[in-house]
C-alpha cells in the first residue's frame, strides 16, 4: 500500500471516529437504511438506476422521515450515496454523505451545531464564523432585492450567465458563480433562508413567505451542508414532487415515482424537526486544506 492511500484512510477513518463521538455525546441514535431508493425528483440530481427496478440512493433523507415517523427520535448516519453525472474537483459520483435530524429545532439551531460539528472534526483549523442570508449576500452581489426582481433584470445584473436560465436558474448562477466565490478562506459561512422558490424540502418562513427556512454551511467557497426545518405537510410535499416533475418534464428528461411511503408517513405524522446532509469528503478536504476530492476518497 502506497503512502498516500493509507494517509487517505488514516484520515477518513480518523474523521468518522470523531463525527461518531460527537454525536454519542449527544445521545443521537446512529441508523443504518435501505441503500435502493424510489429515487427522487429533484431537478438538480440523478439517481442511478438498477436494471431489475429501483434506483440506489442520492440520499437517506426520504428513509430518515420514515423512522422520524415511526419515533426514532434524533437520529444520523454515515455512509455512500450515489449521483449520475457528479465529477469534478468538488463533486465524486459516489461519496460518503452524514445526514442527522433533530426533533423540536429550528433551521438556526441546527445550523449552530453543524458549525459545531465542523469545529470538533478540524480542532486544529481556527475558524472565523459568520451567519448571514441568501437575500442580504445576493443584494451585495446585484445592488437590489432579487425577490423584487423578474427574470429580465437578473439577466441585466448577470450577463455573464448562460441563455436561456429562468428565474430559479439565475439564482443558482448568482449562488455558485458569484456569493460562494466571494466566501474567504478560514470563515465558515452560514446562509440562511433561501427564496421560496429553492425551498426543496423545507419550510416556508412564516414571517417572510418570499423565504424558506433553509441553510447552507461553506468552509471557504467549499459548500459543506445543506439543512432544512423540515416540511411536515404531505399535501404540499406531493405539490413540491409534481412541481419538480413538471420541471424536469420541460427541461426534457423523465419524471420520477413519487416516494408514496415518503407520503404516507407524512400523512402519519412527521414531528417538527430539522435535519441536514453534509458532504463527508468535502468535510475532509475542509479540516485537512486540500484542493481536489480525489484526495479524501478512500
Amino acid at each position: 500500500m502506497s503512502e498516500g492511500l493509507r494517509l487517505r484512510l488514516m484520515r477518513r477513518a480518523g474523521l468518522a471516529e470523531r463525527l461518531r463521538g460527537f454525536f454519542a455525546d449527544r445521545d443521537v441514535v446512529e441508523v443504518g437504511t435501505d441503500l435502493t431508493v424510489t429515487g427522487v425528483t429533484d431537478v438538480h440530481l440523478d439517481s442511478v438506476a438498477l436494471a431489475d427496478g429501483g434506483y440506489l440512493r442520492t440520499s437517506p433523507e426520504f428513509a430518515h422521515k420514515r423512522l422520524l415517523a415511526a419515533g426514532a427520535g434524533d437520529l444520523y448516519e454515515l455512509g455512500p450515496v450515489l449521483r449520475a453525472g457528479e465529477h469534478g474537483r468538488h463533486h465524486r459520483r459516489q461519496f460518503w454523505m452524514l445526514e442527522w435530524y433533530r426533533v423540536g429545532w429550528s433551521a438556526e439551531r441546527l445550523a449552530e451545531e453543524v458549525v459545531e460539528l465542523v469545529r470538533h472534526a478540524g480542532p486544529d483549523r481556527s475558524w472565523t464564523t459568520k451567519h448571514t442570508t441568501w437575500t442580504d449576500e445576493a443584494r451585495a452581489v446585484l445592488g437590489f432585492d432579487p425577490h423584487d426582481a423578474d427574470r429580465e433584470r437578473l439577466s441585466g445584473a448577470l450577463p455573464d450567465a448562460p441563455p436561456g436560465l429562468d428565474r430559479n436558474g439565475m439564482f443558482d448562477w448568482l449562488l455558485a458563480m458569484h456569493i460562494q466565490p466571494r466566501l474567504p478562506a478560514g470563515q465558515l459561512t452560514v446562509i440562511h433562508r433561501f427564496p421560496a422558490s429553492q425551498a426543496a424540502l423545507a419550510r416556508i418562513s412564516p414571517d417572510d413567505p418570499r423565504s424558506a427556512e433553509r441553510f447552507e454551511v461553506f468552509a471557504g467557497p467549499l459548500e459543506l451542508a445543506n439543512g432544512y426545518h423540515e416540511l411536515t405537510d404531505p399535501i404540499e410535499q406531493r405539490r413540491r414532487f409534481e412541481a419538480d416533475n413538471e420541471q424536469r418534464r420541460r427541461l426534457g428528461r423523465s419524471p420520477m415515482p413519487l416516494d408514496t411511503a415518503l407520503l404516507e408517513a407524512l400523512d402519519a405524522g412527521l414531528p417538527d424537526c430539522a435535519g441536514v446532509a453534509l458532504g463527508f469528503e468535502r468535510l475532509l478536504m475542509a479540516v485537512h486544506g486540500l484542493d481536489d476530492i480525489e484526495d479524501a476518497a478512500g
